[in-house]
């Protein structure tokens, strides 16, 4: 008996020393056993010179690519967790679309949450993702994130990418639009067509976008000659049902603004109904601004005037940053932590088609 499992024993060692490992194969063709994963993969990030030796010398040596038996190894789960505050959002829709299209590419399941600004959720996703060994994370960080939290998990070796919202001194890459210079941009065009009173509706006050914002409201009236502090400010709005409950407000002002810079698209097309139900049109009797170029904003009526900050352009490049990240962990190398800022522009449309000259004399809109 003792001779019997002693020879078994030898015929399965045997066996094991025979079978070519991605580690020989990596050797053998002089590139790192990460490139070989990826190349056998059909990664876009290995050039397909590259893929097509790897699968030819893999062929050869009659390699058979385990994928269960790689994620124990490298601990690559292929699956990348996508946090945001608002999945119900387009412009958030437009976001994960390219992201998830750019990460199905790559072989890389999306998992994704809807935190609504609750740190409490952020962190159990996140401890959900650590428990099944994601290869990374993309966040648009919860109202509450501290630089520390990230930080940690940066160390624990997950990659980490930020998207939509900064978090200082976070030791992660993100991939943003210019909030400040999209809102100046817009509250310079209706300074342009006459405007004086300028209400700046919505925007979470503890994130960067909303005080991003906010500024460049400010700096686009200081710089005309407008006190900040004399127009109406209202923080904290973020939804649709938020804008349509402000019309009322609005019209019991006195004065009453002949304009209003929107946080965002949600709050200006609920804000349209609203002034709509009370007998007022958007671009007729009150110049409404939107923010994000959401889905609906050419296709409404009235259009919705609004800054473009470049959705798909940050979900593509998120994409391209966090696989970058997983590469660079794969092959234990330095990853770069950049900083990707998307350009906005301005998109005219029907509800500022009208200028007000009842404001005063429009002053020229300054190119960025």
């Amino acid at each position: 008996m003792r001779a019997r499992a002693e020879r078994a024993r030898e015929h399965r060692n045997g066996r094991r020393k025979r079978r070519l490992t991605l580690a020989n194969l990596a050797e053998r063709l002089g590139v790192s056993t990460a490139t070989i994963s990826l190349a056998l993969r059909d990664s876009p990030l290995v050039a397909q010179a590259t893929r097509e030796r790897v699968k030819e010398a893999a062929t050869e040596a009659g390699y058979i690519y385990n994928r269960s038996a790689a994620a124990l190894r490298t601990a690559r789960s292929n699956v990348v967790g996508v946090a945001v505050h608002d999945i119900l959002n387009p412009y958030f829709a437009s976001i994960f679309r390219a992201l998830e299209d750019a990460l199905g590419e790559n072989d890389q399941i999306v998992f994704i949450c809807n935190h609504q600004d609750d740190i409490g959720r952020q962190r159990s996703f996140v401890q959900s993702l650590l428990q099944h060994r994601a290869d990374g994370v993309v966040l648009c960080p919860s109202v509450g994130t501290q630089a520390d939290e990230i930080n940690r998990l940066v160390e624990a070796g997950l990659p980490v990418t930020l998207i939509c919202r900064d978090v200082e001194g976070a030791r992660a890459p993100v991939v943003r639009g210019d909030d400040r210079k999209g809102t100046r941009m817009a509250v310079r065009h209706l300074i342009a067509m006459g405007h004086r009173r300028i209400a700046f509706l919505g925007g979470r006050r503890q994130t960067s976008t909303g005080r991003d914002r906010l500024e460049g409201w400010r700096d686009a009236l200081a710089e005309a000659g407008v006190d900040p502090l004399s127009q109406l400010d209202v923080p904290e709005l973020m939804t649709r049902e938020d804008g349509f409950a402000m019309a009322p407000v609005l019209m019991q002002r006195a004065p009453r603004p002949s304009a209003v810079m929107c946080f965002n698209d949600m709050i200006a097309r609920g804000l349209v109904e609203g002034l709509r139900r009370h007998g007022l049109e958007a671009g007729r009797d009150i110049a409404v601004v939107g923010y994000d170029d959401a889905l609906d904003a050419a296709t409404s009526t009235p259009s919705l005037t609004t800054v473009n900050s470049g959705g798909p352009q940050i979900g593509e490049r998120a994409a391209e940053v966090i696989l970058s990240l997983i590469a660079a962990r794969d092959e234990e190398t330095a990853p770069a932590m950049e900083r990707t800022i998307i350009a906005p522009h301005l998109v005219a449309r029907e509800s500022t088609a009208h200028a007000c000259p009842a404001d005063g004399d429009g002053i020229e809109n300054e190119e960025e």
